[in-house]
């Protein structure tokens, strides 16, 4: 047995725990502080609470309120500018996946160059080294889907070549994350449902992959127990405090299994699908393809046991066959209201598939790596086809 677990991340994990950010050491003397372009974190109070909490101790604050759904390299290059020119020593990010990758991506790109695609390396990033330490982040997560907060991942679109890629730097690690389960009571129930799914995908994918140890193997089935129980619970009642608190908990677990073990094909060909379409939220996409995936995975029996092992995980504790993986996952789909989405509602064509099989392959080849069974781009089109809707 052999694994390298590393989450050099401090992470301060309860009800209220945003409050606790105004008594603990912060990185740095000025913060460039990372937001989305909604105003959600203004609605909810908690942009006025960090806020006050870096005032309080006597840090200053560049605001940066421009990311979108998919963080993309303009905005990412612009916010690196910003933090350059301001003299930030330390960035905030203040929001769900799409605000702590972004923030990531600055944190590597102000202090050592004007180009984020120049750090990337796949696709046709430059695979440049990073010289020079990345700033500190620190990570206020207001949504229970990613797990970027306990991960060093940036996930970035370069709408110019249409590739949406994940870059991974230790330096990228949130030296402080704050998971406050209140920070989520306002996130509209089909957002719920597309940020829940993608932590259990995560868990999923991870288990299922190549890279799975005994340790991240625990927190995969831990994290997929949690989603079984509390997601459509999250999604009917939006402030069922414990719904909310067990997904804050299964999405920060299974950022930590990413860095244990690694997602496989599935979230390559999920980044193609929004790299084309923007507008797609990345959890939509993996839901989009979920059915037919591991449909696939267990037609070629690449861990059938595993298969039975997260059913069982999920809640069918009588499940004896791979298939009853599908069926407590489609249930789960169903129950959440997201059973039905269309990629045509996004327009993507059939005649995309072929261009999205070579995107997927090219850009996060490093995923498909992590399949036990390989894909084909034959494969892989004709996911997307059974997918399609």
């Amino acid at each position: 047995m052999q694994f390298e677990f590393y989450v050099p991340t401090r992470i301060i994990f309860g009800e209220g725990a945003l409050e606790e950010l105004k008594s603990r050491a912060l990185p740095g003397k000025k913060a460039l502080l990372v937001t989305s372009s909604g105003s959600s974190a203004k609605r909810s109070g908690a942009l006025d609470k960090v806020l006050a909490a870096l005032a309080a101790q006597g840090a200053e604050c560049v605001p940066f309120g421009r990311i979108g759904a998919n963080p993309d390299l303009p905005t990412v290059n612009e916010g690196a500018r910003v933090a350059r020119e301001e003299g930030c020593d330390f960035i905030v990010a203040l929001g769900g996946g799409s605000v702590m990758d972004a923030a990531k991506a600055i944190s590597v790109t102000a202090p050592n160059g004007k180009n984020y695609w120049d750090f990337v390396a796949a696709g046709t990033g430059g695979g440049m080294p990073v010289k020079n330490s990345p700033l500190p982040v620190v990570a206020i997560t207001t949504t229970a889907g990613t797990g970027s907060e306990a991960d060093a991942t940036a996930v970035v679109t370069n709408p110019a070549t249409n590739e949406k890629i994940g870059f991974v730097h230790p330096g990228m690690f949130p030296v402080l994350s704050v998971v406050d389960s209140t920070l989520t009571y306002g996130v509209p129930p089909q957002l719920t449902a597309f940020q829940g799914f993608d932590a259990l995908f995560h868990a999923t994918e991870c288990y299922v992959s190549n890279k799975a140890n005994k340790m991240s193997e625990m927190l995969s089935l831990t994290s997929m127990g949690y989603c079984a129980k509390y997601l459509a619970r999250a999604v009917k009642d939006g402030r069922d405090e414990e719904a909310r608190d067990g997904m804050s908990f299964a999405n920060m677990l299974s950022g930590m299994v990413m860095t244990l073990s690694g997602c496989t094909s599935k979230h390559g060909m999920e980044h193609a699908l929004s790299a084309l379409s923007p507008s797609l939220a990345h959890g939509a996409g993996l839901i989009m393809l979920a059915h037919a995936y591991y449909a696939h995975m267990i037609s070629v029996h690449a861990c059938d046991d595993r298969f039975v092992a997260m059913a069982h995980a999920m809640g069918a504790f009588d499940a004896s066959s791979p298939q009853d993986f599908l069926k407590v996952l489609d249930a789960l789909m169903r129950e959440c209201g997201v059973a039905n989405l269309r990629m045509s509602d996004y327009g993507i064509t059939p005649q995309h598939f072929p261009a999205l099989a070579k995107n997927a392959m090219s850009s996060m080849k490093r995923v498909f790596l992590n399949d036990r069974v390989p894909m084909t781009e034959g494969d892989v089109i004709a996911i997307y086809q059974k997918s399609y809707r």
